[in-house]
């Protein structure tokens, strides 16, 4: 099992250098000039030069892009070409913001998702299945943004119950930020929930009918036992990887959500980066988002190989 959780990491750590790669190649096939978006369209070309030398942007890439990981692995994420502020001090208050939505979100849709998958595949064929799946469907098929804006029409505009846009500032206080950032959560509710229920679903669905299960209940045992000790444990390995698999996406993909909320999180700082053609903002955030996405399915398959008892004692 450690030789497996060893390759992992290592893989890992081989992925995060692939994105990388990417990331320092795709901000370099960006349009557009930092120089010309800095001074404008009336800007000189002595004062371009002037600008691209000063910046470093005359360099070759290779060496650009070694320096720029460099002082990623040593905690230096290099200052913004725009207002020339360490990027560090600008991102990391955006990050804690994105952090805090994917947990509200997480805390309330995880627990919500696997308990929803497990009775609808106790009561499968049934009215409540039948119904927790169309519903299902419906909120995975819908675009975050739509879902979004059908929850600010009917909960803060026809039903002023939460406001409209997630404003939230240094120091304020945890009930006014719950409130605050609720619209938001619920649309990233709907999403996750439905990935996470479904598949937990087909989980359960496949150990149950598996014969040890039959045996179980010829014995007499109740249903909730026999899910809760027999069947869940061995469907927990794939419920894991699409419960991380999710809080990855809470994390990543929110960039749309932030910007129809009008949330100050990192999606959203990233997106105007990208406006202002400050590189090594935009890298900073592509990195974080990478380095999230590749730590949390490295966890799940770390939790995945400590799941498995024929992987855990190979022998």
């Amino acid at each position: 099992m450690t030789a497996l959780i060893l390759k992992r990491i290592g893989l890992g750590l081989f992925t995060l250098w692939l994105v990388s790669v990417l990331v320092f190649a795709g901000t370099q096939l960006l349009p557009g000039d930092v120089a010309s978006a800095i001074l404008g369209q009336s800007a000189t070309p002595e004062a371009l030069a002037a600008l691209r030398h000063s910046l470093g942007l005359e360099q070759p890439a290779l060496l650009r892009y070694g320096q720029w990981l460099w002082g990623f692995v040593r905690g230096d994420l290099g200052r913004s070409l725009a207002n020339q502020q360490p990027v560090a001090e600008l991102l990391w208050p955006r990050f804690w913001n994105t952090m805090f939505l994917a947990a509200y979100a997480a805390v309330i849709g995880v627990p919500l998702a696997v308990t929803l998958g497990i009775l609808t595949a106790v009561r499968r064929g049934g009215v409540f299945d039948r119904l927790v799946n169309i519903v299902a469907l419906g909120t995975v098929s819908l675009p975050e943004y739509f879902l979004g804006l059908v929850l600010i029409l009917v909960l803060a505009v026809q039903n002023p119950v939460f406001p409209s846009l997630a404003d939230v500032y240094p120091g304020m206080g945890l009930a006014e930020r719950l409130d605050a950032t609720t619209l938001p959560m619920l649309t990233l509710l709907l999403v996750t929930v439905a990935q996470i229920m479904r598949m937990t679903r087909t989980a359960v669905l496949a150990v149950m009918d598996s014969a040890y299960v039959e045996t179980a209940y010829l014995k007499g045992l109740m249903t909730g036992r026999v899910v809760l000790r027999h069947a869940l444990p061995n469907a927990a390995a794939p419920v894991v990887n699409v419960v991380a698999f999710n809080i990855a996406y809470l994390i990543t993909g929110v960039v749309l959500v932030e910007a129809v909320f009008n949330y100050n999180g990192l999606g959203r700082f990233m997106v105007d980066a990208v406006a202002k053609r400050d590189l090594p903002m935009v890298q900073a955030c592509a990195m974080v988002f990478g380095a999230a996405y590749v730590l949390l399915n490295m966890t799940a398959d770390i939790a995945a190989i400590a799941l498995n008892p024929r992987l855990r004692h190979p022998r």
